[in-house]
């Protein structure tokens, strides 16, 4: 296809195959491989999952919907999108475009981590002794002034590197490689944990919901999940929808892409809680699952070296494949708005992003005293704004969008193609976007600024 800098015809994805991988690759991150495995063990297992399901269809495909509409009715960027259709309107985007920058300064900081775990394990440096020396090892990296950021700047090149190739040449070439690769490894991940002695009490706790435990805190971090798991309210699927052709299925792809995100969430969970029931590790321990606890599982296995190396590999082409998203959301808006190249504005953006993510960095370590929002740290300080404050808001705001400004009539009309393809559910779509996706990103909000 086209280049957007040498020609006016915009870059578009060169198959429906390659659009659904790039946009669950958005989607799957490691909020899948960490976040989804310790939530469901903080809040009942299968009691979680269940609600997980629930509102994965009421709120995720809603929105998911939404944001594809109305990318491609404009073919165009996330604050372009809102500014053609309703010009006062632009600033919603624009909540979405910078919540997508800062989230990326502070991902590639967590990017550049797997990286470098990557090569511990590859040069026999995660292979310890002793299981309770995995915290050390752990920490005393990220509070190192000086390779934290190294390895953050190799994860942000070869992000860069990958938007820098455009949408088909680029994002589209490099997701038909990551997500089916990610998938293979997950499953050889996934077979060795269930196969484990003792793997049964995990398998259970994680699939058999106990009804009992299913309550407001439950149900609101499920609610949470799906959000932020999905991509929603950053400009990133408004923009990869953007490059969608007129004549696709887009209530399909709506659906398709949660379910290939919730695919992989649920064989993270099934990978990783039956490994650690099966140790004897606790399945709530929280963000330290994937650094710390994790590579002790795996020096408990046989194999576990081989097992750790494809487990964060998988987790390097998990994180590559959501941080090109966020990125290209950026370098979208640039291109669109001030004609550079893909190549100068991905640079340009990438460099800001490298730049940004320092002070997450040393915010670990050498700036660990300086405490910014609600005593944290520059990294969890920016993660509230971006993930509890910009998020909630450009969802609740899409919404109302969509449900009272321009109007349900006109965005069934673009995700009906003029009425060419059938959708049965348009009548309860419309009362979920216009009613209950609103009021449940509400309760989201609100209870993330009491937490």
């Amino acid at each position: 296809m086209a280049n957007l800098s040498n020609s006016n015809e915009r870059d578009q994805w060169s198959s429906k195959i390659g659009f659904v991988l790039a946009a669950a690759g958005s989607a799957v991150g490691l909020g899948n491989l960490w976040r989804f495995p310790y939530t469901a063990g903080q809040n009942g297992g299968g009691a979680f999952v269940l609600m997980y399901f629930v509102i994965l269809f009421l709120v995720g495909f809603t929105l998911m919907l939404a944001e594809l509409i109305i990318g491609r009715h404009t073919q165009l960027n996330a604050i372009g999108a809102y500014r053609k259709i309703r010009k006062n309107w632009a600033w919603v985007g624009g909540i979405g475009v910078l919540a997508s920058f800062l989230i990326l300064s502070f991902y590639s900081v967590i990017g550049g981590w797997v990286v470098h775990y990557v090569v511990r394990t590859v040069t026999g440096g995660l292979a310890l002794a002793d299981t309770n020396a995995y915290e050390g090892l752990f920490v005393g990296f990220i509070t190192n002034p000086i390779q934290p950021i190294l390895y953050h700047a190799i994860f942000a090149s070869l992000t860069v590197g990958i938007v820098m190739g455009g949408v088909s040449g680029g994002i589209e070439k490099y997701s038909k490689i990551l997500m089916p690769g990610l998938f293979v490894m997950m499953i050889i991940i996934m077979l060795r944990s269930v196969t484990l002695p003792g793997a049964s009490e995990g398998i259970k706790f994680f699939l058999a919901p106990d009804f009992s435990k299913i309550d407001g805190s439950v149900m609101l971090a499920a609610l949470g999940q799906v959000f932020f798991s999905l991509s929603l309210g950053m400009g990133v699927i408004i923009t990869y929808g953007s490059y969608l052709g007129k004549s696709e299925n887009i209530p399909q792809n709506s659906i398709t892409i949660p379910l290939v995100d919730t695919g992989i969430a649920l064989l993270a969970g099934l990978a990783i809680l039956p490994a650690v029931f099966a140790l004897g590790f606790e399945p709530d321990a929280g963000p330290s699952l994937l650094f710390i606890t994790l590579p002790a599982v795996f020096a408990e296995m046989p194999l576990g070296m081989v097992f750790a190396l494809i487990f964060f590999l998988l987790v390097l082409f998990a994180a590559l494949t959501s941080s090109i998203s966020l990125l290209e959301a950026s370098v979208s808006f640039v291109v669109d708005q001030f004609k550079l190249s893909r190549k100068s504005a991905a640079a340009l953006l990438g460099l800001a992003v490298f730049l940004l993510g320092i002070p997450s960095s040393l915010g670990q370590g050498i700036w660990s005293d300086l405490t910014f929002i609600r005593g944290n740290d520059f990294m969890d300080s920016i993660d509230f704004i971006a993930s509890n404050i910009m998020l909630p808001l450009g969802g609740f705001f899409l919404c109302i969008f969509i449900g009272w400004i321009w109007g349900i009539d006109n965005a069934l009309k673009e995700a009906t193609n003029n009425g060419k393809i059938s959708f049965k559910l348009a009548g309860f779509w419309s009362f979920l976007v216009k009613y209950v996706a609103p009021l449940a990103i509400l309760v989201v909000f609100f209870q993330g600024l009491r937490s």
